[in-house]
């Protein structure tokens, strides 16, 4: 196998060692209707409206969309627009929890038969994938098996983001949920063969799915090196399977689904008990975090601010969903835990601005780059308007991990570039 590029980072994995917690119920719940990839749910409620857990509040009739429903049971007190981190805007509802968590009547397990009702069920439990892109799963799961016929189920569990151990932590608290999990989907979707990717950091992770798999022989585990970004899509196909994904090509396209481990593990709990998506672990870590760095199992929709205040912070500069990497700045701590998040973090320094100087063509970006291309010459031919060259370049392969800034020398944005050329390259086609 051809070793691809990448960064070795400082880990931070300071919560590995810490069991979730629940964190509780805020004062007041937050939902934005934008939380996944595709169409935007419509909101089914109004102001005085009385919610319940696990209750459907918005869906859209479009197919690649995934409904919300309410983590809390409480008022609904007020119905406004959200600013999505994106800059898009949406509804939100805004629910004051009554303290009961009283479940919604409707809440049962799901009564999954076939492939058919399997997805079915995944789409209706609101589940989007949950190592941060907020793809409906059920999407996923629905490829046409006689199109592009899938043998392999990958298990991402590389989890190589500095900071975040949430997904650590489901691999070892929730071991059996995670191999009920697998199993189902290959069940169900008939896949005959499940690699599971772990960093060879996460020790106990590995111990507990190794012996957890011990009797399957159509399950696997794979350790991988501690790298950024093993947890790519595209690198872990590759790492775990030796399978390269072709530009323009998705991962059925080489045979491969490719699933978290907490939303594998997710689907095994939705499949026993019919509680829908409403809350996530997540981890809490950073320099402002002055106390209670750890992971935490947040209902949707609880503000930011309220992890915040729990952890000490103090002087915060900076905050992210998700890891220092690819992780999205909030413009808010009044923002709400989303579906995708599976860390908060906050930073006290002041971030400096490092002038940057001149290419001196080292290479050190490609080299770093995980697809192997050329970062300084998308930065060359972006400047001159050259879409031709992009696209020969292979510019919508860029996953925008941000080793190519991280490795350069001369401190050139070439995320921030690469980004910028693949809209031009959009606007061109």
């Amino acid at each position: 196998m051809k070793n691809l590029g990448g960064v070795k980072l400082s880990h931070h994995k300071n919560t590995a060692d810490s069991k979730t917690v629940d964190f509780g119920l805020p004062k007041l719940i937050r939902i934005p209707m934008a939380q996944a990839m595709g169409a935007i749910p419509n909101l089914f409620l109004k102001p005085d409206d009385k919610v319940f857990v696990g209750q459907k509040i918005g869906s859209a009739d479009s197919f690649m969309s995934a409904p919300i429903h309410s983590p809390v049971s409480g008022d609904v007190i007020d119905i406004s627009d959200y600013l999505n981190p994106n800059g898009s805007h949406c509804k939100a509802v805004t629910i004051r929890p009554d303290g009961n968590q009283t479940l919604f009547e409707e809440v049962r397990p799901p009564e999954i038969t076939d492939r058919q009702s399997f997805t079915l069920a995944v789409r209706e439990s609101g589940l989007t994938g949950l190592g941060g892109a907020a793809f409906p799963t059920h999407v996923k799961l629905s490829f046409d098996e006689k199109k592009t016929p899938i043998d392999t189920l990958v298990i991402n569990g590389a989890e190589c983001e500095p900071y975040i151990t949430s997904d650590s932590r489901c691999f070892i608290e929730d071991t059996g949920d995670v191999l009920d999990g697998i199993k189902l989907c290959m069940k169900y979707l008939g896949i005959a063969r499940c690699v599971i990717g772990i960093e060879d950091n996460k020790k106990e992770a590995i111990a507990l799915m190794s012996a957890a798999i011990s009797d399957s022989d159509n399950i696997e585990i794979k350790v991988l090196p501690s790298l950024y970004p093993q947890g790519a899509e595209k690198v872990i196909i590759y790492k775990t399977t030796g399978r390269i994904v072709q530009e323009g090509e998705l991962p059925s396209n080489a045979g491969v689904l490719v699933l978290n481990v907490s939303t594998v593990s997710f689907i095994a709990r939705y499949s026993k008990t019919g509680i829908p998506l409403t809350s996530k672990r997540l981890t809490l870590d950073g320099s402002a975090i002055t106390k209670n760095r750890g992971n935490y199992n947040v209902l949707i929709g609880t503000p930011v601010a309220e992890l915040l205040k729990f952890g000490g912070a103090e002087n915060v500069k900076k905050i992210l969903y998700g890891g220092p990497m690819m992780g999205v700045p909030l413009y808010s701590p009044e923002q709400p835990v989303l579906k995708s998040t599976n860390a908060i973090l906050a930073f006290g320094e002041e971030s400096k601005f490092i002038e940057p100087t001149n290419c001196i063509r080292c290479g050190s970006c490609t080299r770093a780059c995980p697809l192997n291309l050329l970062p300084m010459r998308f930065e060359t031919a972006y400047k001159v308007n050259d879409t031709k060259l992009l696209a020969k370049l292979k510019l919508p392969l860029c996953m925008n991990c941000g080793c190519c800034s991280f490795a350069c020398p001369a401190h050139r944005p070439l995320t921030e570039t690469n980004l910028l050329a693949k809209e031009l390259l959009r606007k061109r086609k």
